[in-house]
């Protein structure tokens, strides 16, 4: 089984940055990912241009989403301008042919009712026109996070799964937010596929912090405190496409590719 290997890049030119790294799989933002100003397209040719572009190299675009986007929380002042970002950059991902549109699970305030965030996770799926996938990621930090534990993942599942909408809906893994979250990967893989039916992309990375630590600090594989063996069978299990969203630049990030491809 051949796996697409990838990494997070800058949006400048994102067909440049794949050919640097000699990869056909690469993922960015557009615009600011900690504002709420909108998606901007900086590639020279435009949205239409880039997807064009893309098309011609067969080159995979993915698109993360803000982190500052939360749809699950209770608070309106945070929630109602999240679900418009997300729509936002729903779109242009989807002008820019993006393969999905990843983003966090969000978080409830500690006196909130876990529930009521699934069921407003359920209400963003609804009043979301998901033209291309979107991927929810699992988060490495925060007891009251919506996508850090198996339990509070399988509440969102569960609530989702009632929306019109929902096949639109995926996964995306991130091996050191599951490290760090408390997840042990040598069950991930199985505990999501029986959660969720599906991972759509894996987010390979090794963590600077210890299991079960909360704290999301990416390494490079092989210098961080996560098992190898351990990592490697997660990309192998999973059968999805890899971003490696580790530290440095083209250099780096084809010497964690060669790593992965090693002992893949």
């Amino acid at each position: 089984m051949t796996i697409s290997i990838g990494a997070h890049v800058d949006q400048t030119d994102p067909l440049a940055e794949a050919a640097a790294r000699h990869t056909t799989v690469v993922q960015f933002f557009l615009g600011d990912p900690q504002g709420y100003k909108g998606p901007e397209i900086a590639y020279a040719r435009g949205a239409d241009g880039l997807r064009a572009d893309a098309e011609a190299a067969g080159v995979d675009l993915y698109v993360h989403a803000p982190y500052i986007i939360n749809v699950a929380t209770l608070n309106n002042r945070i929630r109602i301008p999240s679900r418009k970002l997300l729509q936002q950059h729903m779109d242009a991902a989807a002008q820019i042919g993006a393969k999905g549109l990843i983003v966090h699970g969000g978080h409830v305030n500690k006196s909130d009712d876990p529930e009521k965030g699934f069921d407003n996770w359920r209400k963003a799926i609804e009043a979301t026109d998901l033209k291309i996938p979107l991927l929810i990621e699992n988060t490495a930090g925060g007891d009251n996070a919506m996508a850090r534990h198996l339990d509070r993942i399988e509440g969102v599942w569960r609530a989702i799964r009632e929306a019109d909408g929902f096949e639109q809906v995926g996964f995306c893994l991130d091996t050191c937010h599951a490290w760090a979250g408390g997840i042990p990967l040598k069950e991930a893989v199985e505990r999501v596929h029986e959660i969720t039916g599906r991972i759509d992309l894996v987010h390979a990375n090794d963590s600077r912090d210890a299991f079960d630590s909360g704290a999301d600090r990416h390494a490079n594989f092989g210098a961080g405190q996560v098992d190898p063996d351990e990592l490697v069978a997660v990309v192998r299990d999973a059968g999805a496409p890899v971003v490696c969203e580790t530290p440095g630049g083209a250099a780096e990030h084809e010497a964690d590719f060669t790593w992965l491809r090693e002992r893949l």
